[in-house]
């Protein structure tokens, strides 16, 4: 049973992650019938953290030590997580935790420290889509998922970018103590117990940069013409090629197939159609090149893990659905 929770930060701790944290284990709501954690914040770097927002600070009387007796460790996310050295004590005391039992759970960039202590050799994980190639390459071993909001690889839980720690701290909750204690704890933060879709709604893909010598000028019509139905054959054809060269070249100076490319402009356009128009479903299928309101559902429930509704509403609020 979940009983006792600390938060452990390194200097430059976000505030915003740190909150998180606390606000699902570290208040008491005991007269709502709700549990109540033996929560604790420590410090690995001092009495006194600096945190990323000019001017705060956190202090706190807890040392390492108060780690020993945690049975979830949840570590936030600070400034140069990504790309410093971690207090070897810090390491020690998260890896000893793991043997005993305890579980740990990092919120963004906290992710890198439970690789440095080795916690996510052979396992999954999150973190902000942003750092996600830079934790492949820094911890080749693991396997980084950068679509979701939280993997849980019990014992170690981890969660993408800032708001994505309340939705793996309520699962935590939810998995220890009951759909229902988690429910009455989102209740009282006004959040979703759960969210529809992962991070993949988020995630920015512009074109992609570089020189697309041979196949600029096709790419270029083909951004203009994105609701028209092509072939590699026609698009070989634009650009005086062979459709076996073609594509080829197009996979050599783009990364990805013509249908790909094509498919995700047109993910990007119906996104920016969502957040900008009141355009009805079948209009913004029409545009985007999906034909119907029920095509392009499919595409974005397979491309971005949630639908044109749900995105509309997370974007333009629920009057836009």
């Amino acid at each position: 049973m979940l009983k006792n929770v600390a938060a452990v930060l390194l200097d430059g701790v976000h505030p915003f992650e740190l909150g998180v944290v606390c606000e699902v284990f570290g208040l008491d709501r005991s007269d709502e019938g709700l549990p109540v954690y033996d929560f604790a914040v420590v410090s690995a770097e001092g009495p006194s953290l600096a945190t990323h927002v000019p001017g705060l600070t956190v202090a706190t009387p807890f040392g390492l030590d108060r780690l020993e007796e945690a049975d979830l460790i949840a570590v936030p996310a600070a400034d140069s997580n990504a790309d410093r050295d971690y207090p070897p004590e810090l390491l020690d005391a998260l890896r000893r935790a793991v043997d005993r039992g305890a579980r740990v759970l990092s919120v963004c960039s906290g992710v890198f420290v439970l690789g440095a202590a080795g916690l996510l050799d052979g396992r999954r994980c999150a973190v902000h889509w942003r750092h996600a190639r830079l934790l492949a390459r820094r911890f080749p071993r693991t396997r980084v998922e950068p679509d979701v909001l939280y993997v849980d690889e019990d014992p170690v839980i981890t969660s993408a970018g800032t708001a994505a720690g309340i939705d793996a701290c309520l699962h935590i909750v939810r998995k220890e103590q009951g759909p229902e204690i988690a429910r009455k704890i989102a209740r009282r933060m006004v959040v979703p117990p759960h969210r529809d879709g992962g991070q993949a709604q988020y995630i920015e893909r512009p074109l992609p940069e570089g020189p697309c010598d041979t196949v600029g000028e096709v790419l270029a019509w083909m951004a203009e013409h994105l609701d028209e139905e092509v072939t590699v054959e026609q698009l070989a054809a634009r650009a005086l090629m062979a459709p076996r060269t073609f594509a080829r070249r197009f996979q050599q100076e783009t990364g990805t197939t013509p249908y790909r490319w094509l498919l995700r402009q047109r993910v990007l356009l119906a996104q920016e159609l969502l957040e900008g128009t009141d355009e009805t479903m079948d209009a913004v299928a029409g545009r985007a090149g999906f034909g119907t309101a029920a095509a392009l559902r499919h595409q974005f429930v397979k491309e971005l893990g949630t639908t044109p509704n749900s995105y509309r509403r997370a974007f333009r609020g629920p009057q836009a659905a």
